[in-house]
């Protein structure tokens, strides 16, 4: 096997596990069960769970933050649940009701946990905005929530107007608007928390698709209390005593699902800072007591890039916990900063399953107990093949293969709000009449023993900066830009990075030319910072005939480095924009210092 890819996990693997598991088995038999035997019709949800972590222990601390004298400001579990209530005593005042939706579009932070669990408490969808969406995008996502009420953080005021008649056609309450209000409000328990049902709506997380607009996805109570289960109660086991720093934004699933389902489970502490910055991780994560945290893939490549220093072993940090970490770095981060465990899952926003290295085997994503099929794939298309009675076919253990999973009554497909793209997402009578399947877009490896490692994504969909990025949204901005006729987008691999970087094959209009400097604002101005190309590539022609997706999977192949005659530009920074691109550019990438903009 080569030391950079576990082919296959074997019972030697599982059996060296289940001892590190044993003193963690008083919490695994009181939770995990609730994995297998938790009903989807029974009265359960976040905010019950949250709610009897409060009553349990009131004063043990629940969340750590920024505080505004530069302190870390501590809330405890009691002091949590009494300001979340009298938050949602102000939103019921204000009509909000069970299956309601309200947007919440805030930077990381306490009292953007806080409004969440407010909201949840009464029954109500948290429709978890982006706040790096602006302008026609967050249009959309406004759009697509039809919220009751919209409540925006006070710096977030003047990107949230940037969507025009959409913003201004919201009911909108700042923070600063609701703690006021809530300053005299009851700090008793609302009573819609205990008749949720676990099959009701908790979130709509927003995750971009091939359609070129985000999908709001759903996440129901119930397969939040499967990570309760699954990831927080067998994978990452923490104690009451561990704090879970969280670095990842607030709207994304890896916080408010894996890194919370984990902390309540236990009865820990989650630490919010404001953002990641990787010259201070370690630093921050010794200022809050850290022993544990969450990560993506990429976030861990640009802490291995820091130049060493004592802190890389000066702090707690035992158990890490998220996806991404790709095999050609797994054994030097662990070595580097003395992780004793790896608790790597794979899951989607949308995906009715997950997997979770419950037993620190190194490079898997682990273990799924639910029902599951990795099957062949057309390599073109990215479609699941048939054999010539219609069924799919399973790939052996060490192949790689598309992962599927099972629609089931205990693993059901919440989806997304658009019903039709909710549909596109299953696969029918895939090896018996009657079976449905969720296509998970994900290309994973076959280990064995109920195991899997990601490998790559399928379709015009590509991740960078652990965001899913859809072509045809930057295909529109770069469409829009001068000089430009017309362009294609697709992910392209860049040595020493997850995931796949944005670039574009761009014809310009008859008269046109690079304006480098102007592009990269216009861009920058209309597209997230994980959706911007880092490489354009001006080009003659491109094909728009039945072979046009063959010519990008050609062009994808290759990528920046076998451009041929055309020239390619590279995105620095707020100053120079797009410049042809030099030397040096792709370790700059892997480094995490460009783009900067």
């Amino acid at each position: 096997m080569s030391p950079q890819t576990r082919q296959r996990v074997g019972l030697l693997d599982l059996g060296k596990g289940a001892l590190g598991i044993l003193p963690d088995l008083p919490l695994l038999a009181r939770e995990a069960p609730g994995l297998l035997f938790r009903k989807p019709t029974a009265k359960n949800s976040l905010g019950l769970v949250f709610q009897h972590a409060a009553a349990r222990h009131p004063e043990r601390p629940f969340l750590k933050g920024e505080g505004a004298d530069g302190e870390v400001r501590t809330v405890s579990y009691g002091e949590a649940n009494a300001t979340v209530n009298r938050y949602a005593h102000v939103l019921e005042s204000l009509g909000v009701q069970r299956g309601d939706v309200v947007g919440v579009m805030a930077h990381n932070g306490i009292d953007n946990l806080l409004v969440q669990l407010a909201v949840v408490k009464l029954g109500a969808i948290a429709g978890l905005l982006n706040y790096n969406q602006r302008a026609d995008v967050l249009a959309h996502s406004l759009g697509v929530l039809t919220a009751r009420l919209v409540v925006v953080e006070d710096s977030c005021t003047e990107d949230f107007a940037s969507a025009g008649d959409a913003s201004r056609a919201q009911h909108v309450m700042t923070f600063s608007e609701l703690q006021e209000a809530a300053a005299d409000a009851p700090d008793d328990d609302p009573g819609a928390c205990a008749e949720t049902v676990a099959h009701e709506k908790a979130f709509y997380i927003f995750t971009s698709g091939t359609t070129g607009m985000p999908k709001a996805s759903v996440m129901s109570h119930f397969r939040w209390l499967k990570s309760y289960s699954g990831l927080g109660a067998l994978g990452v086991r923490l104690k009451s005593t561990d704090t879970m720093y969280c670095p990842l934004p607030l709207y994304h699933n890896n916080a408010v699902t894996v890194a919370l389902s984990s902390v309540l489970v236990s009865g820990a502490s989650m630490a919010l800072p404001a953002k990641f910055t990787a010259s201070r991780f370690w630093d921050d994560c010794i200022r809050y007591d850290a022993t544990a945290f969450v990560y993506i893939g990429e976030l861990c490549r640009y802490l291995l890039s820091q130049p060493g220093k004592p802190v890389d072993t000066q702090h707690q940090v035992r158990v890490i916990v998220g996806n991404g970490l790709r095999p050609d770095i797994w054994a030097q981060f662990q070595q580097r900063f003395g992780i004793a465990r790896i608790a790597e899952f794979y899951g989607a926003s949308e995906c009715n399953i997950a997997f979770i290295n419950a037993y620190n085997v190194d490079q898997t994503a682990g273990t799924c107990p639910l029902p599951y099929s990795v099957v062949a794939y057309d390599t073109e298309t990215g479609a699941a093949t048939r054999d010539d009675k219609g069924r799919l076919r399973k790939v052996k253990k060490g192949e790689v293969g598309l992962l599927l999973a099972k629609v089931t009554e205990r693993a059901p497909f919440d989806g997304y709000t658009d019903e039709g793209a909710s549909e596109a997402k299953l696969l029918r009578d895939g090896f018996k009449d009657g079976d449905v399947w969720f296509n998970t877009g994900d290309l994973v490896r076959n280990q064995g023993l109920t195991h899997v490692a990601f490998v790559d994504r399928l379709g015009d969909t590509f991740r960078w900066k652990g965001e899913n990025v859809a072509t045809t949204e930057v295909e529109g901005a770069l469409d829009g830009l001068p000089g430009v006729e017309e362009s294609i987008v697709y992910g392209v691999g860049v040595p020493g990075t997850d995931g796949k970087a944005g670039m574009a094959a761009v014809v310009l209009a008859e008269g046109g030319s690079v304006d480098g400097v102007r592009w990269g604002k216009e861009l920058a101005s209309s597209l997230p910072s994980y959706a911007l190309p880092l490489f354009i590539r001006i080009t003659d022609s491109l094909e728009h005939t039945s072979t046009f997706k063959s010519r990008k999977v050609e062009l994808r192949n290759q990528g920046f480095e076998k451009p041929g005659d055309d020239e390619v530009f590279v995105l620095t920074d707020s100053e120079r924009g797009y410049v042809p691109v030099y030397d040096g550019y792709v370790d700059e990438v892997a480094a995490g210092r460009i783009p900067s903009l």
